[in-house]
């Protein structure tokens, strides 16, 4: 599944994603754009798509979405809703290439980030994008488009800096995803999801739950 090609629904009841299992001769064609009910990956809609390039969407509305696909073909929708719909007028206004940054950082400029810019060169670059934060704090994120990326990380990865007032930057390299949550952060690490107070600064952590433990369980959706 390609969590970057994905989105929710504004509230939560639906998730639209991307995913591959390679059976190229298959019904999807080995990948194939799914919309379910949270959190539940069964599809209620269905769109097979034969390879990689592009995929997944973004929701417009409660029900509505965006299909990543521009070269889009009827014959290819295998299961249809009467729950949701995809638009056939929407178009995005800028478009960051055929793979995760194609949904993804239009998915975080709709959240509140801003796209600062763009920097290195064509096979170890990055997109910086800043939220404000109260107090006039910022929050950083260096989203990494890399070959050869780091041991642990895949060729898309998130770097997090948190800004102070006068600009100075203090790195938070242990942080896999990051967001401002109202009045605190909230951040991935180490299998755990962390939170803060972020009214000054970063005030002390607490954890809101540890994923370690977990396995997988093929649960049947009750739908």
């Amino acid at each position: 599944i390609y969590c970057r090609r994905s989105d929710l629904s504004p509230d939560g009841r639906f998730l639209i994603y991307f995913a591959m299992n390679g059976k190229w001769d298959s019904e999807t064609g080995g990948s194939w754009t799914a919309v379910s009910k949270a959190p539940w990956l069964k599809a209620i809609e269905l769109h097979g798509k034969g390879d990689c390039w592009e995929g997944g969407g973004l929701f417009l509305s409660n029900n509505t979405f965006w299909l990543n696909d521009s070269y889009f073909l009827e014959s290819r929708t295998l299961r249809k809703s009467k729950e949701v719909s995809r638009s056939k007028d929407y178009s995005p206004k800028q478009k960051y290439g055929s793979e995760d940054t194609g949904v993804y950082y239009l998915r975080l400029q709709r959240d509140g980030w801003k796209l600062i810019e763009h920097i290195g060169s064509q096979l170890d670059s990055a997109t910086v994008f800043e939220k404000p934060l109260p107090g006039r704090f910022l929050l950083r994120k260096i989203a990494h488009e890399q070959i050869g990326a780091p041991q642990g990380k895949g060729c898309y990865w998130d770097e997090h800096q948190l800004i102070s007032p006068d600009g100075t930057a203090k790195g938070l390299p242990a942080w896999e995803w990051a967001d401002l949550d109202g009045e605190r952060i909230t951040w991935a690490e180490g299998g755990c999801l962390y939170q803060a107070p972020c009214s000054n600064g970063l005030g002390n952590p607490s954890i809101l739950h540890d994923f370690n433990g977990y396995k997988f369980d093929a649960i049947e959706a009750p739908y």
